[in-house]
């Protein structure tokens, strides 16, 4: 069958089964009604007020509401405005019937929230195609609000992986970055310390040269799993590059950081990495900076920084948390004054392959 054939045939079976309800205070033109759209294969429901109408219409929403204007009590244009001001109701269109024909009635009702209008004495005819016109828009609201779902799921797919890292599932550098802006400024504004922890992986690359890259990538995942774990909730950790990571913690001291980031650092060394073809044991080193310091304006100097303390971390040994402008910084810092050697790549740096803690 062609596809538009098959289009056609579901959605002639999808009005078939539409279910529309009869609201009106006459039992008689209830009945009437109740007939001849069962004998065109519509599904029917009755009320004889309003307020029977609006409890029914939330207990199990209709397909369609056929609604008399005219009604003790309740207005159908009474109803039709609760309808329609339900924001927990689907869209549920609402046909009209009414014996008045002036205008003013008519942009009354519409309105209030009706779809469409007939007039009494109904031609059966005219009600008919009104009833599959309304359907027609209905199936036509729900696919476009459907596709909106679908979009928006995709969207927000899309926006997470820009946002993830693929390998560590942690958040990836251009994510970093905009949470330091925002993390910072509002560190700035309500006058609340925030520090920034960097951790690289000790010797990362002999375990790629030994093991294989396969090796590599589940120590880094073990990794990520290690810090998110050891975060708080409100922390932001991420994969800032090959096996450097950054943690973001708001409103922590300096100090406190370097406690969090040594308790990391222990677990780090005293954890079996495990891969498919065996173990090992790798250790980290950490440098650390915070912000309220009068040399940090801005959070590219608080990255800057962070970055300075690990990388003394790195040439003092390894397997250590350094702070910026601490004594163990300072000292390094000043026993290199006006040394312009480029910095070492540690991170290419090997150990021939040994698997062992300190490596």
């Amino acid at each position: 069958m062609p596809a538009d054939a098959t289009r056609g045939a579901a959605a002639a079976a999808m009005e078939s089964s539409s279910r529309i309800l009869i609201v009106d205070d006459h039992e008689d033109n209830i009945e009437v009604l109740k007939v001849r759209l069962e004998s065109w294969g519509y599904l029917t429901a009755s009320a004889y007020n309003g307020r029977d109408a609006l409890r029914l219409v939330e207990a199990q929403p209709p397909d369609l509401i056929l609604l008399d204007v005219m009604m003790p009590e309740m207005s159908g244009i009474e109803v039709a405005r609760r309808i329609k001001g339900n924001e927990a109701l689907p869209f549920i269109p609402i046909i009209m019937q009414t014996a008045l024909d002036s205008t003013d009635d008519k942009v009354e009702g519409l309105e209030a929230g009706a779809d469409d209008y007939i007039t009494k004495p109904i031609d059966f005819a005219e009600l008919k195609a009104r009833v599959r016109s309304m359907l027609r828009i209905k199936r036509l609201q729900e696919s476009l609000k459907e596709r909106e779902k679908e979009l928006l799921e995709v969207n927000e797919q899309l926006l997470l992986m820009s946002q993830t890292d693929a390998l560590t599932g942690l958040h990836n550098r251009r994510h970093l970055n905009e949470r330091i802006d925002e993390m910072f400024s509002h560190a700035k504004r309500l006058n609340e310390p925030f520090s920034l922890v960097m951790c690289d992986l000790d010797k990362f690359k002999s375990v790629n040269d030994t093991y294989g890259h396969q090796a590599g990538d589940e120590v880094l995942k073990q990794l990520a799993a290690i810090l998110t774990d050891e975060a708080r909730e409100i922390d932001r950790v991420g994969r800032y590059g090959g096996e450097e990571f950054m943690l973001l913690l708001p409103g922590t001291a300096v100090e406190a950081a370097v406690t969090f980031a040594e308790r990391v650092r222990k677990r780090i060394e005293g954890h079996t990495f495990s891969f498919p073809d065996g173990t090992l044991t790798r250790t980290s080193s950490f440098g650390v900076a915070g912000w309220p310091n009068p040399r940090i304006d801005e959070c590219d100097a608080l990255v800057r920084m962070a970055d300075d303390a690990l990388y003394v971390a790195k040439e003092t040994g390894r397997n250590r948390v350094v702070r910026f402008e601490s004594d163990e910084f300072n000292a390094h810092q000043a026993a290199h004054d006006g040394d312009n050697t480029p910095r070492p790549d540690f991170g290419e740096s090997s150990d021939g392959g040994l698997a062992v803690a300190g490596g």
